[in-house]
């Protein structure tokens, strides 16, 4: 005999469906506070009674969800990047921004990190792209790549501009169990814009060559001759890189218009850079000792170099470190 509708199973299912009722009543009533109060919502003049949410009425909480919303992004009505036009009348380009725009508009947690991250370290990547004539929306990149966080993909990449060690190693970079010059900031943005510069200087255009920094030089070369074209957007490729431009063009439009996207927010709340002194060392044999020599922490000195990865740095030959030192 079935006995799935059994006195002890509905005494469960009844005890939880009640408990999940009381819940659901609880959080409707402090829903329906908190509404009322940010709205400014007259009750009396809406036909309903806000007691009764301590009983959830239908009436309520239809009313309620009607005055929710989410805001849509509009796509601006023309963008470049680094002075190449993107052809927005293209029905898939038009679509592909309107994607990474909503991702990264509607990512609130992540962008207001990015936004708020910019102030202190974008001067000193945008000193470098100026230095190797490297057009400015490049800074875009970084945020694209790792938000200003020396982050690790599965892939082995790290550092804000996510590089594999053996290109970093290709470049002059160091890496081994006491230092890895990806996590360096000036370093590293040093590395990513030759390959950007090698790359348009090969490639012919700046699209192609910030779609090569995500799939290779080789692989765009490749497929442009495959498809017979010679742009970006009218090429066909992987999700990835057909992604990865337009995920850089949406911080772009965000960071340019924050309070079209609902960031807007004051100097005061973005994290500024820290001031510094640089002292040239050719080992330290301790990094707590070295820090207390400068009144200061080996937490300081960690956070302002990332790149030192051990408690020690030993002597190289014919290497001389530059290390910063947090002004008090």
């Amino acid at each position: 005999m079935n006995n799935f509708f059994s006195f002890e199973k509905f005494k469960t299912f009844g005890a939880g469906f009640l408990a999940a009722a009381f819940a659901i009543t609880g959080i409707m009533s402090l829903m329906g506070s908190s509404f009322a109060m940010k709205n400014k919502v007259n009750w009396k003049e809406a036909g309903l009674d806000p007691n009764l949410f301590l009983q959830p009425n239908r009436a309520n909480v239809e009313y309620l969800l009607s005055r929710r919303h989410v805001d849509i992004p509009k796509l601006p009505a023309d963008l470049t990047f680094a002075g190449e036009r993107v052809p927005l009348e293209q029905y898939d380009v038009r679509e592909r921004l309107e994607r990474e725009l909503l991702v990264t508009s509607l990512w609130h947690s992540k962008t207001i990190q990015v936004l708020k991250l910019a102030p202190r370290y974008l001067p000193f990547i945008e000193s470098i792209l100026a230095k190797y004539g490297i057009p400015d929306d490049f800074k875009f990149m970084v945020m694209a790549e790792s938000g200003f966080l020396n982050v690790s993909s599965p892939a082995g990449a790290k550092g804000m501009w996510q590089l594999m060690e053996g290109t970093a190693k290709e470049n002059g970079l160091e890496i081994n169990d006491y230092v890895d010059e990806r996590l360096h900031l000036e370093k590293s943005t040093e590395v990513a814009c030759q390959y950007i510069k090698s790359a348009y200087n090969d490639l012919g255009s700046w699209s192609l060559a910030a779609a090569s920094y995500n799939m290779g030089r080789a692989g765009v070369r490749n497929d442009l001759n495959r498809q017979g074209v010679s742009n970006f957007f009218d090429l066909y490729l992987n999700t990835e890189t057909s992604r990865y431009v337009f995920v850089i063009l949406s911080f772009k439009e965000i960071y340019n218009n924050p309070e079209k996207y609902g960031f807007a927010m004051s100097t005061a709340e973005r994290y500024q850079p820290i001031a510094f002194n640089v002292v040239a060392v050719n080992s330290i044999p301790s990094i707590t000792n070295f820090a207390k020599q400068y009144n200061t922490t080996y937490k300081n000195i960690k956070l302002l170099n990332p790149w030192l990865r051990d408690a020690m740095l030993p002597a190289r030959a014919g290497k001389v470190y530059e290390i910063k030192i947090p002004l008090s």
